[in-house]
């Protein structure tokens, strides 16, 4: 039916023999962990970490549609409560890059120290124009004083004298300035480091572990799990040198995200001399790349309740995983209920 609205049904197909094509992905989970404690969405693929705000269980969960499970409130008071709580939606801002009143105290308290940094430079500014206009100006009163005869530099001493201790003051002043300057710099500077760290400190003070996913598209069995000590500095290179011994011989695709460890000239060079086909999703689809997707989620999920506090401990957590993940019954296969070792072995005999 022409105009009908909805998502169009995908068709889903995946590889027809084990190490046909594989799913790869790159997951971070912190260094040190406590049982029971979530382990948060983080994102590498920007080449910087992005880490999902955690709320602490003490934060009750809070947003305007809470008002219709309100029991005994009649709907017309909560529709007039809701409306009022969202009617500065429909408030056009001038300036989008305006802060809004109901954000967070942490936020607010940048955006004033950057706008008052913003006006700071702004006074600055003025001041060195003005500085140049003085400079220029003696430079001008020097030139046509030294230019002239002896009988106008007699004439005009005491006036060239009186604009030349004028310039040797203005010119000390200027120097304090500088050193003024200087100090405020530093002393912003300071603050600014200060907030960071503060800021970092209440959402996620970790250092942060890079684990590489690899899973056999067709099969579901987990082919490696190598650990990057390197974490959020995580290059290339390193994913490159721990593929070359997991990739199988027969690999025809290799199925990513567009991640900066996947665009790389030593990543492409790695798909020539393997002689494999690197298939990057659609941005903002990772649906695209469910198997590892998903696989992460099963990871970290089976990590919560484990505990580590070193890199050899997580180490050993995920050698572990490995058998158990692969030896367990697995609903996404052709033949649900087979887990990813057994299907790998019946496919075999097909």
């Amino acid at each position: 039916m022409r105009g009908k609205k909805g998502a169009p049904n995908t068709a889903v197909r995946t590889a027809e023999q084990p190490g046909q094509a594989l799913n790869i992905d790159i997951c971070f989970v912190p260094e040190q962990h406590a049982a029971q404690d979530r382990l948060p969405a983080v994102s590498g693929s920007s080449g910087r970490l992005i880490v999902e705000r955690t709320h602490s269980p003490a934060e009750a969960p809070d947003w305007p549609g809470l008002v219709f499970a309100e029991a005994g409130l009649a709907y017309d008071e909560a529709m007039r409560q809701y409306a009022a709580a969202t009617r500065e939606r429909l408030v056009q801002r001038r300036d989008s890059k305006t802060p809004d009143l109901g954000m967070d105290s942490d936020w607010r308290r940048q955006w004033d120290s950057r706008a008052a940094r913003y006006r700071v430079r702004q006074q600055r500014q003025q001041e060195d124009r003005a500085w140049q206009a003085a400079k220029a100006a003696w430079r001008n009163t020097r030139q046509t004083y030294q230019a002239g005869p002896r009988a106008v530099h007699r004439a005009q001493q005491a006036t060239y004298q009186a604009a030349q201790q004028q310039w040797q003051t203005y010119r000390q002043q200027r120097q304090t300035t500088a050193q003024h300057r200087q100090q405020e710099d530093l002393a912003w500077h300071h603050r600014n480091r200060a907030g960071k760290a503060g800021g970092a400190a209440t959402t996620e003070a970790r250092t942060w572990i890079a684990i590489l996913v690899v899973t056999d598209n067709c099969t579901r069995q987990c082919l490696g799990l190598p650990v990057f000590r390197s974490g959020a500095h995580l290059t290339s290179e390193e994913v490159v040198s721990a593929l070359r011994t997991i990739l199988p011989a027969d690999l025809a695709f290799l199925i990513s995200d567009q991640g900066v460890h996947f665009r790389s000239k030593a990543f492409a060079q790695l798909a020539q001399e393997a002689d494999f086909i690197h298939v990057p999703v659609y941005r903002h689809r990772p649906e695209s790349n469910g198997i590892a997707e998903r696989f992460v989620l099963t990871l970290k999920d089976w990590l919560r309740s484990k505990s580590w506090q070193e890199v050899v401990g997580l180490e050993a957590w995920l050698a572990k995983f490995r058998p158990d993940y692969n030896d367990r019954p697995h609903q996404g296969l052709a033949i649900s209920g087979l887990s990813p070792d057994e299907f790998a072995r019946r496919i075999w005999l097909m």
